[in-house]
């Protein structure tokens, strides 16, 4: 049911309950005051009556005090007659002319008639004198007061209803518009903006409305902006893992160049200055022979210590584990004065893309220690747990420079990019014996076992 269905049905309900309590009062109301006259007048009516009509029996006889009450005829409220020793009418009072021919309704006279005692009076000559209560005009007067109060009272209430179902439909009219503003912005119409409404209420929901649809508006703008950089960011990390693939794919290249081709020119360049140099008897050939073997010496070594930072060939044949205690290797090698430490406690297989990442992590925390750090201790260590695989390198040198995470750094940018295409994280921080700490962790699908 409708909202103004059921305010015009209760606006209805409260004027039928107004109009009854009024009638039921006023019928209530004109009962008392009808028992109220009646009680009053039959009492004066009997005691003056009764008096009089002795007085005229003693002064004339039964034929003065008949004339007497004709020469009375009609007394307001009361019926009188006068009856014989045989109970035969001698006079009966003459019908009231006030409103004659009308009457109450039946059900009506029932609900006010009162109930009055009759009054008679005993003559001499056995007559008898009846004053009977004769309360027809009273309802009726009462009858026609109630039927104009609700003449009155009908016009009265149809015109308020009229008035109040009029304020209903005007109170009610921007519903309507409110329920088609919401469909609308149900289906994605948010720049639809409610009109002002006249009224407290129906303005305060127009005002309302519009705010919350241009504050969805609004939202779904960021959102639609955030999701659009959230695909650029998206492609950008897709192209930065392409050209991270491809430049893994080029040191590869470039490293199994340097190794096959150029590394064997070079021993090749190497092998033949020494063979002139033993089999020429001229010195200064000798001494060029054993420079050039001697450069190209330098070089092999040059370009053995550049394959690992392009690609690490070993990853493949050694696996993670003998590449970094080879790395390790060669570093405190190169150099003496620095203690580097290499713990490890890895699985079999890590995978590809986390055994790559793993060293890199690694060689980029020894590197960076090298360089930078002037430490004299160095530590890496390498195992898993629940979490996944734990990585760190730690040294005890002069720590973190103050412009270490300032633009144009990509080392580290680019380890930690590197680790969270992973899924991981990576943590730059003081150690606990000063220097630096690296760390990093590495989800690891179903982690498995350490060998």
């Amino acid at each position: 049911m409708k909202l103004r269905t059921r305010l015009h049905l209760v606006v209805t309900g409260l004027t039928a309950v107004f109009v009854i309590l009024l009638v039921t009062t006023q019928m209530l109301a004109t009962r008392a005051r009808v028992r109220e006259d009646i009680e009053g007048s039959q009492q004066v009516t009997s005691q003056f009556l009764g008096r009089l009509v002795h007085l005229y029996w003693n002064f004339g006889g039964p034929q003065v005090m008949v004339g007497f009450l004709e020469q009375l005829g009609h007394v307001r409220s009361s019926d009188i007659i006068l009856h014989d020793a045989h109970g035969a009418v001698i006079y009966h009072s003459p019908p009231s002319t006030y409103k004659a021919g009308q009457f109450a309704p039946a059900w009506f006279s029932h609900l006010l008639a009162p109930r009055i005692p009759r009054y008679r009076f005993q003559l001499p000559g056995d007559l008898e004198l009846d004053v009977r209560a004769e309360v027809s005009r009273a309802i009726l007067d009462g009858w026609d007061a109630i039927t104009r109060l609700l003449v009155v009272t009908a016009v009265l209430l149809v015109g308020a209803n009229l008035v109040a179902f009029w304020i209903i439909e005007r109170a009610l009219s921007p519903f309507p518009v409110i329920v088609e503003g919401l469909n609308r912005l149900k289906r994605g119409d948010l720049a639809h903006r409610l009109p002002v409404f006249a009224g407290v209420e129906a303005g305060a929901i127009g005002t309302a409305f519009n705010r919350m649809v241009q504050a969805i508006e609004g939202n779904v703008a960021t959102e639609r902006k955030a999701r659009e950089a959230e695909a650029r960011l998206e492609e950008r990390r897709e192209m930065s893992r392409l050209v991270e693939q491809r430049l893994e794919e080029e040191r590869r290249l470039i490293a199994h160049e340097l190794h096959d081709e150029f590394g064997q020119s070079v021993t090749a360049i190497r092998s033949l200055a020494q063979a002139i140099s033993a089999r020429t008897g001229e010195p200064a050939l000798q001494e060029a022979a054993q420079l050039i073997s001697q450069e190209a010496g330098r070089l092999y070594e040059a370009m053995h210590g550049l394959i690992p930072r392009l690609s690490p060939l070993t990853l493949d044949t050694l696996g993670l584990a003998g590449t970094l205690e080879g790395l390790a290797r060669d570093l405190q090698r190169r150099h003496g004065t620095v203690k580097l430490s290499l713990r490890h406690d890895l699985p079999v297989n890590l995978g590809p893309s986390v055994t790559l990442a793993a060293y890199r992590f690694v060689q980029e925390g020894f590197i960076n220690a090298l360089r930078h750090a002037s430490a004299s201790r160095i530590e890496a260590e390498l195992r898993t747990d629940p979490s996944g695989l734990l990585l760190r390198v730690s040294d005890d040198g002069r720590g973190l420079a103050g412009e270490w995470a300032r633009p144009g750094r990509f080392g580290l940018r680019g380890l930690r990019e590197r680790i969270e295409q992973l899924g991981g994280h990576l943590y730059v921080g003081s150690g606990r014996a000063g220097g630096v700490s690296l760390e990093a962790v590495i989800p690891l699908e179903g982690a498995p076992e350490p060998a």
